[in-house]
């Protein structure tokens, strides 16, 4: 069984910077894969990206490429994702997620979520 808890979210102008924690706590072998996500007012939620905890192997989504990093510390189990040049798109409650398995990490069907943090950019 794994918890994750989610936080650094806050409200940021465009352009801005913000890093987000989720802080894994149980199995690391449940923690293979992690990832992020977001969900906007009104909105069904979004892939952002995920890590291979192992190996620090990571995909993005398109919307994100280039200004979003994720990146994980195996000796706090902590995932991260450095947010950089944010835009009001980006405007959402992030989630992060974990899986042991490729496979249900790839469609979105992550097994253990946490409960979110929220993320504003005003124009």
């Amino acid at each position: 069984s794994v918890q994750l808890v989610e936080s650094g979210g806050g409200t940021v102008q465009t352009g801005g910077s913000l890093r987000l924690s989720c802080v894994a706590s149980g199995s690391t072998f449940d923690t293979r894969y992690m990832g992020w996500f977001r969900q906007a007012p009104g909105k069904e939620r979004e892939w952002v990206a995920r890590i291979y905890t192992v190996n620090g192997g990571a995909v993005y989504a398109e919307s994100v490429k280039g200004r979003f990093t994720i990146f994980h510390s195996s000796t706090k189990n902590t995932l991260y994702l450095q947010m950089n040049s944010l835009e009001p798109e980006d405007t959402g409650t992030y989630y992060c997620a974990a899986d042991a398995w490729l496979e249900r990490a790839s469609r979105a069907e992550y097994t253990y979520w946490g409960h979110g943090t929220q993320v504003t950019v005003s124009s």
